[in-house]
């Protein structure tokens, strides 16, 4: 069954602060987004590529080569129009994972696991366990309980989906005015059995300039154990 990849990179990346786009800030030399195409134009069972976002910005920072490899589509106002637009241009493949720009260091294990889980299932989301204790907030700051923590994960990209499932839970979403956070949430939403496989605690989200200081060290000792390998 065909796979197809689809890279949400349309946001604006407000939380970074002043300065350029935050898929063309580089890690270990290379631009995000960049980082991330690599990653799944190199998976031997990934079939093509869509990357949603302004085509000319994405074409200036993937530069020739990476451009070449992938299509660009428009994004959207939110991410689910954005997921949405990129979904128009997978064609006739069975199987699309979505993945977030802003998770530069996705790995080919992540990509595998959710690759073979979605085969099996039909939906999967890779995620990782709550390890700190998580308080519920009323009232402004005042702590209204703690909340257990044993059944509850932090879900990550890429998810994949039959892509016939997640066409229908769109549909059924759109019908219902529903705006989900992300793309699992609509198949829950619909009903429809979404399964979790272990995610990967560096395949971290860039959401402010500490966690681009992260991502670098994470780049960096990557690099140093292929070296040393």
């Amino acid at each position: 069954m065909q796979t197809a990849a689809i890279i949400v990179a349309a946001g604006r990346g407000s939380r970074m602060g002043p300065g350029p786009p935050k898929i063309g800030l580089k890690i270990a030399g290379e631009a995000i987004l960049a980082l991330v195409v690599r990653a799944f134009v190199s998976h031997p069972r990934i079939g093509s590529v869509v990357v949603v976002a302004d085509p000319a910005r994405a074409a200036s920072i993937l530069g020739p080569e990476l451009t070449a490899a992938v299509d660009r589509v428009e994004g959207g106002a939110v991410r689910q129009d954005s997921v949405r637009a990129g979904l128009a241009r997978i064609g006739d493949a069975g199987i699309v994972l979505i993945h977030d720009a802003a998770r530069p260091l996705v790995s080919a294990g992540l990509i595998e696991r959710v690759l073979e889980e979605t085969i099996r299932s039909g939906a999967a989301v890779p995620a990782i366990p709550v390890t700190d204790t998580v308080k519920r907030i009323e009232a402004g700051s005042v702590v209204g309980g703690t909340v257990p923590r044993g059944n509850l994960v932090l879900a990550q990209t890429p998810q994949g989906f039959r892509s016939d499932r997640l066409r229908a839970a769109f549909a059924r979403a759109d019908q219902d005015g529903y705006a989900g956070t992300d793309d699992a949430s609509l198949l829950e939403h619909a009903g429809e059995r979404v399964t979790i496989v272990p995610g990967d605690a560096e395949n971290i989200k860039i959401t402010h300039p500490a966690d681009l200081r992260l991502a670098e060290a994470i780049a960096r000792a990557r690099s140093g154990e292929r070296v040393r390998g």
